[in-house]
């Protein structure tokens, strides 16, 4: 098996055909029961839930941990006044593509009502009842089944992904834009097809915010570009019978193969993807002969250490040329906003997105440079780094929480990081130090989980640390921030971190033999951007370039 194929490595004649596609499209039926039937959540360290609740925070007092928990969710968001945080390097389009990997892999972790966080009082889980009644909704696999649905041959049915044919249907813009700005795209077909403003994708969670329903457009795109290249070169060697389910296969292994070498060796710590992509012993061990229904998804990934990505996301982003740089008619889109312009924030009032708002993702790639002489973005084009600090908006999601849901329920639902902690103290997930002594790395010591340095006054962060003795058992998700933030220097993750979300990944794809692991594909293979050996699809831009969402 070949695990770690690079620009320029081939397998033995250029084959890719040792996978049907064909056969997926005779197996759609199935595919419909699969995409039906709930998959296992498990955990990663089956040795710390062996010895529960001694690698774990305390069953009781409950209460008295419970209300711990929310003063230092409180505490992690910025508050007026508070010293900004720094930006990191990252590209803001890694927070989203790292957002569309998590509902494409997991779903149902937040509001099952057997394992719910709103319920008073709130206690611990038996690890247990948690593996017994939690299921995911998702099939734990890199397969975009949140883009395809149930394929072509269901589309015009209720609650199925709607297509043209083989293509996927795309929606129009509403020409809304008022006196000052611009329409971003001369083509008007920029939103996702919607009925009543709801966009008829596979998930609707990637309608929530903009920036994630903007992304999957162009995973729709991408899709009908791979048509038209077929087209356009007849003759080439992977281009399979033009079908369909070529089409979706190639999909796959391009988005695989960005997810892990473009976008994980940038989040992570390169030489831990490394590790895990050639060695053979595994933290995360399913084998590829394990039926899709059986595969699990780690659930310190799905409740911790995979949840990073909150803490890169801005309060605001310099979108495009009419909220964003130069400026000078708004100089960013907020975070707000960006919640609003989707079909579950009603797009003030209009059916589908109003032309002045589609992505100009070249600010959020990294790739598009200030003008000579001009004054820097605002705000700039960079992620908030991976560390403990939230931005003011995670304090109240406002597309969180129906009309109907009780103020108390809703309150928690809004504040993301009280939300996360409360739901890895209800789901039985090991503290940080356990889980690091279970991969032989040195914990972090108190003085690096404290931000307060010698004869400074310690920050709400460090006294609700104190307060709620965490500083010896300290929540997953908090401890992989403050990890990242103190070795990672915010810009990767730290080891336990690197390790969890490495293995969780990469194990999904080793678990699916269709996969690019598994078949031996590298994106030599696959379709280009142009004539030249440099034009392969192999990086989030140009897999946005060839989709026509990226300059």
């Amino acid at each position: 098996m070949l695990t770690n194929l690079r620009h320029g490595d081939h397998v033995a004649g250029d084959d890719v055909s040792s996978v049907d596609p064909t056969s997926r499209a005779e197996d759609s039926i199935e595919w419909a029961r699969v995409k039906r039937t709930s998959t296992p959540f498990r955990y990663m360290f089956d040795d710390l839930q062996d010895i529960y609740p001694e690698a774990h925070l305390p069953i009781e007092p409950a209460a008295a941990v419970v209300a711990s928990l929310k003063a230092l969710g409180t505490a992690m968001v910025e508050q007026p006044g508070d010293a900004a945080t720094a930006d990191s390097t990252i590209p803001p389009i890694l927070t989203y593509w790292g957002q569309f990997v998590d509902h494409d892999l997991t779903a149902n972790t937040d509001r099952n009502d057997d394992v719910s966080i709103t319920d008073l009082p709130l206690e611990p889980l038996q690890p247990e009842k948690v593996e017994r009644d939690l299921r995911n909704l998702r099939e734990p696999r890199l397969n975009l089944d949140s883009v395809y649905g149930n394929g072509p041959q269901f589309s015009g049915q209720p609650d199925q992904v709607p297509y043209d044919g083989d293509r996927l249907r795309i929606g129009r813009t509403t020409a809304a834009h008022p006196p000052g700005n611009v329409a971003i795209k001369a083509d008007d077909a920029h939103d996702l097809y919607r009925v009543a403003q709801k966009a008829q994708i596979g998930d609707g969670r990637n309608d929530e915010n903009l920036v994630i329903a903007q992304l999957h457009l162009s995973f729709l795109k991408f899709h009908n570009a791979v048509l038209d290249w077929f087209a356009a070169n007849p003759d080439h060697k992977v281009t399979g019978d033009g079908s369909f389910a070529r089409a979706r296969q190639l999909v796959e292994w391009h988005y695989q193969w960005i997810t892990v070498h473009d976008f994980l060796e940038r989040i992570a710590d390169s030489t831990v993807v490394d590790d895990v992509l050639n060695s053979d012993e595994h933290l995360f061990k399913v084998d590829k002969d394990t039926p899709t229904d059986e595969v699990f998804m780690p659930l310190e990934f799905s409740i911790a250490a995979y949840r990073f990505g909150h803490s890169m996301v801005r309060g605001a982003y310099d979108w495009n040329e009419n909220f964003g740089f130069p400026g000078d008619r708004s100089p960013s889109s907020s975070f707000a906003l960006l919640f609003r312009f989707t079909g579950n924030g009603g797009f003030f009032g209009n059916p589908t997105l109003p032309d002045n708002w589609p992505a100009q993702f070249e600010r959020l790639t990294g790739s598009a440079a200030t003008p000579p002489g001009a004054v820097e973005p605002t705000p700039p084009r960079f992620a908030r780094k991976i560390d403990t600090h939230l931005a003011p908006p995670l304090a109240d999601l406002s597309n969180e929480g129906s009309t109907e849901t009780a103020d108390r329920i809703k309150r928690i639902l809004r504040r993301l990081a009280v939300r996360n902690l409360l739901r890895g103290y209800r789901l039985a997930i090991p503290t940080g130090q356990a889980v690091a002594r279970s991969l032989g790395i040195p914990p972090l010591t108190r003085a690096q989980l404290l931000s307060a340095q010698d004869g400074q006054a310690p920050s709400p962060v460090d006294d609700a640390l104190v307060d709620g003795a965490f500083l010896e058992s300290t929540p997953l998700w908090f401890y992989v921030l403050r990890e990242a933030e103190v070795i990672g220097d915010g810009e990767r993750l730290g080891p336990v971190g690197s390790r969890i979300v490495a293995e969780t990944i990469i194990g999904q794809l080793r678990a699916d033999p269709t996969s690019f692991l598994n078949q031996g594909w590298n994106p030599t293979l696959g379709v280009s951007t142009g004539p030249g050996s440099d034009d392969v699809v192999d990086s989030i831009i140009t897999f946005l370039r060839f989709a026509g969402m990226h300059p």
